[in-house]
């Protein structure tokens, strides 16, 4: 009752605002997002223009995300990445994947049920981030609210690393929760994130944010955008393809034609179905038992069987080149060289012009 009364009261005292986020990458909006500080620290230095409503606290595999509003009434979902925390890298190992729809049990008492797609059937998406999700997300909706009642329409939606990884799976959460209003405008900045689900979630993500309101900023050097490992078999194709029943055709076929052809397909086709097992076991149900020992209430969920990740978002692509790889030299040991924040913003600053 207390949203529906600030709801209309907004509509009172909050008339219709023009549009402000556009659609569109925007070198200099995405170099602010990634100015915001996610230490906590309320005291951190911030962009100019950015106020900070909102701290959430530390939840599930140590996820926490932030609220800021912009000067131009636009707030923004600052989702954190991994941090230096067991539990934290355990979200991101936890790789199996689970239909883009269902209901995850968190704690002895608490239920997260999502919807990531309109494709329910053959949609997938990485179970680690959509548990790092489900322990955020009331949260975040809740807040959303409040701040609609106030008159803002406009939010952006934003993360890097992990982060990132967490904000595809919230863009695609938010445009399918029935409890928030139809007319608020979102748009999206995946940075330096890894892929978060099969080809299927990818296809609605990117038809939901069409005409340029969600982008997967990536730096050409990084390998975790290249994350989680995929696997395809002959099940991940779409119905009808050609090989779900070559096993049927091979019996139209004459003796040897048959008995080579199934070897060959067998061959081939026991490899990657091997692969998706073992896929499936260690970076399912081993992860899922180190996370349970920090997370006692969790459930383990029902992974399908597919392990065939793809990218989403309209790329945008910061490419390394000779002069990038001598500030930013790999010296064998530091492996988040070119995944940090500072070498996006010097990519940035040299395509795209961005002053600090």
């Amino acid at each position: 009752m207390r949203i529906f009364l600030l709801g209309i009261l907004a509509c009172i005292y909050f008339p219709a605002q023009a549009q402000q986020l556009k659609p569109g990458f925007d070198p200099d909006e995405y170099s602010k997002l990634l100015q915001l500080p996610q230490g906590g620290d309320t005291s951190a230095t911030s962009p100019e223009g950015f106020t900070l409503l909102y701290v959430s606290p530390e939840t599930g595999f140590y996820n926490r995300w932030f609220l800021w509003k912009r000067s131009d009434n636009v707030g923004i979902i600052l989702i954190r990445g991994t941090v230096g925390k067991l539990e934290s890298w355990l979200a991101n190992f936890y790789a199996a994947m689970i239909p883009a729809q269902g209901t995850l049990q968190l704690t002895d008492s608490t239920f997260f049920t999502y919807r990531l797609a309109k494709d329910t059937a053959n949609a997938y998406v990485h179970v680690g981030w959509t548990a790092a999700l489900g322990f955020m997300a009331p949260d975040i909706v809740a807040h959303i609210k409040e701040l609609y009642a106030t008159g803002t329409r406009e939010f952006i939606v934003m993360g890097h690393s992990q982060g990132g990884a967490i904000a595809f799976l919230a863009r695609s959460y938010l445009a399918y929760c029935r409890e928030l209003p139809a007319d608020i405008r979102y748009k999206t900045y995946c940075s330096a994130a890894p892929k978060p689900g099969n080809l299927q979630y990818a296809y609605d993500f990117d038809n939901l944010t069409r005409n340029g309101w969600a982008f997967r900023v990536v730096n050409s050097a990084d390998w975790v955008p290249e994350t989680p490992l995929s696997l395809q078999t002959v099940n991940d194709f779409n119905n009808p393809n050609p090989f779900i029943n070559i096993k049927g055709e091979l019996k139209k076929q004459k003796f040897f034609v048959r008995l080579y052809g199934n070897m060959l397909y067998n061959k081939l086709t026991r490899t990657t179905n091997r692969s998706v097992k073992r896929f499936r076991k260690y970076l399912g149900g081993f992860v899922y038992k180190l996370s349970s020992k920090h997370l006692p209430g969790f459930r383990q969920p029902a992974y399908v069987f597919s392990n065939n990740y793809m990218t989403a978002g309209t790329p945008v692509v910061l490419l390394a080149d000779e002069e990038y790889h001598r500030h930013f030299p790999f010296d064998g040991k530091n492996i988040f060289i070119h995944h940090g924040h500072e070498p996006y913003q010097y990519l940035l600053r040299k395509y795209y012009k961005v002053q600090d």
